[in-house]
């Protein structure tokens, strides 16, 4: 009996591998059972290997599993493309294809033959071996098997509900030793980060989405392309990403809430539009979804080597707010700070997110998506009399209007300018101006000190960690604690501005600092020496590429060999 499972689904592009990751996970959310499911696959346009991994618990889980429980094979050669990946837990119980000789080197696993090239369907059919071989809820899958098909004909519902039932007849399933146990609680809403993103962007007031597909945010082009026309929005499929955040800053000068979404190829191509966006001062979000880089790199997998990018892009003093999620909740309530400030403040803000995040699929309580919305500094009829649009104010932040409005004509464009928005040249106008744009930072830094900490208030052992490391570092620093020892986390979701005095009041409190992160270059421990001062005798640093997610295991492995000189 257990009260946890992790169970990976392997095979070609086609077999269903994620189509049954996510049944499974809608059917165990409406349990109310907390699920995180994450899927991978190849760089190829069509077919490929594609895996699918659902972690499934009767208690609150932050990160995918460690190692498997509970494997299934269609193709024993796409699960060897996903090597150092899809790891199995020692004894793990493993279905594969009987047709299909099992390598030698699986180490101590129960292998269990099934003929799954025989059946129909088979990905709904090995949703049914596992319902019987662990106790999965069956009438939860034969209904969320019947929703996912309840598009098509009734005789394609018809014949996966019997592959589903073949498959729960099975002999294999009589091999596993395996039961989770749980008690029924209220359903949970299951969303990705992506889904998270565009619904918060939504109920920001977002009206106007321009975007070019680019792996892995499309869906958030897909999903407010089908509903902001439903709502009296516009979407706008852009030849390119530089024409998209031309005209988002376009749409919001305008008057409208506007974003965008891309990856770390797309936002290089943003960097001069995110420069005009902080000198003319209009707003605009980007979503920024992190992939392995540089170039094309590994276009389906996550890392989190865009951070300086993301900080730093743009020629120019180019002040702009930047914001991380670690998990899905998180990138629903970034993307309504990512309005608020970007409409507040009228700067350029990027919502750092990756693929872990934005493609994994994760339950959370529905009333936990609410956040307060602000708007833009609209000119009052007072400011219109004597109308400056840059109006050198001690937050940095000048009333706007938009065209056609009578008394709030003004001139705009990148050139640097003065308050009326007349193009200046002087230095002496450039210097009262940069520092205009600058001072709205330490405004943003006063009102959004946006961090997560975990742990005691005094630690042996602090760890410093962004974007979806938390995930991980939270439940190992947990499990350390439970067994007597002293760690504790601070997590920045605010990344420009950081919150900086909360940082430095946590690396005093701790003995020993560690920064985890997924950069080969350190990127998060570079930037935060710009920052904030690390003690050198008392810093370690474990960063590394990107393309495996981070381990529970892996955290508590490099928290136990601080002692060592180097970690890698």
């Amino acid at each position: 009996m257990t009260q946890e499972l992790t169970l990976s689904i392997v095979g070609s592009g086609g077999d269903g591998a994620v189509a049954a990751g996510d049944i499974l996970s809608m059917a165990c959310a409406s349990e109310g059972l907390h699920v995180i499911k994450t899927e991978a696959y190849g760089p190829q346009i069509r077919g490929g290997e594609s895996s699918c991994t659902v972690r499934i618990s009767s208690a609150p889980i932050y990160a995918q599993g460690d190692a498997i429980d509970v494997l299934v094979v269609f193709n024993w050669a796409d699960f060897g493309r996903f090597a150092g990946e899809l790891a199995p837990a020692e004894g793990a119980l493993i279905f594969h294809e009987e047709k299909d000789p099992a390598p030698a080197d699986l180490g101590n696993v129960r292998l269990v033959p099934v003929s799954f090239a025989g059946a129909r369907s088979k990905n709904v059919f090995a949703l049914g071996l596992l319902s019987a071989a662990l106790g999965l809820p069956s009438a939860a899958i034969r209904t969320a098997v019947a929703s996912r098909f309840g598009k098509k004909a009734e005789a394609v519902i018809a014949a996966n509900l019997a592959a589903f039932d073949a498959g729960l007849q099975s002999p294999a399933a009589g091999a596993s030793e395996i039961k989770l146990v749980y008690q029924k609680s209220e359903p949970k809403l299951l969303m990705s980060g992506n889904e998270a993103s565009a619904v918060a962007a939504i109920d920001a007031g977002c009206r106007f989405f321009a975007g070019y597909p680019i792996t892995p945010s499309s869906e958030i082009l897909h999903f407010l392309a089908e509903w902001l026309p439903k709502i009296g929005g516009s979407c706008l499929q852009t030849e390119d990403e530089l024409a998209a955040i031309g005209a988002v800053v376009g749409g919001s000068f305008a008057g409208v809430k506007s974003m965008t979404a891309t990856s770390g190829p797309g936002l290089s191509l943003m960097a001069e539009m995110i420069g005009l966006s902080s000198m003319a001062e209009v707003p605009s979000v980007i979503v920024n979804v992190q992939r392995g880089g540089p170039s094309t790199g590994l276009p389906t997998k996550s890392e989190q080597s865009d951070l300086l990018h993301a900080v730093f892009a743009s020629h120019g003093d180019t002040p702009r707010a930047v914001i991380a999620c670690g998990d899905v909740e998180e990138s629903y309530h970034a993307m309504i700070d990512a309005f608020n400030i970007a409409e507040e403040f009228q700067l350029p803000v990027i919502v750092l997110t990756d693929q872990s995040v934005a493609q994994r699929r994760e339950t959370l309580s529905a009333d936990k998506l609410t956040h307060e919305v602000r708007e833009r500094h609209i000119a009052t009829a007072e400011e219109m009399v004597d109308f400056k649009r840059y109006r050198d104010t001690p937050t940095g932040v000048s009333p706007m209007s938009a065209p056609g409005v009578k008394g709030g004509e003004y001139q705009t464009n990148g050139l640097e300018h003065d308050e009326q928005g007349r193009p200046n040249s002087m230095f002496s106008m450039h210097e009262k101006m940069n520092a205009k744009r600058y001072r709205k930072l330490d405004a943003i830094a006063e009102r959004y000190p946006l961090y997560t900490r975990y742990g005691p208030v005094k630690a042996a052992l602090g760890i410093l960690c962004w974007g979806s490391s938390a995930g991980p570092v939270r439940e190992a620093i947990e499990k350390m604690n439970a067994a007597g020892e002293s760690v504790a986390a601070f997590v920045p979701r605010m990344i420009m501005p950081l919150p900086k005095r909360e940082l430095e009041q946590f690396v005093a409190s701790c003995d020993e600092i560690l920064v985890v992160e997924l950069s080969y270059s350190k990127q998060f421990y570079q930037y935060l020496r710009t920052e904030i001062d690390l003690p050198h005798d008392r810093t370690r640093v474990y960063a590394r590429s990107g393309g495996k997610a981070l381990g529970v295991n892996e955290v508590m492995l490099v928290a136990a060999r601080l002692s060592e000189e180097v970690l890698v």
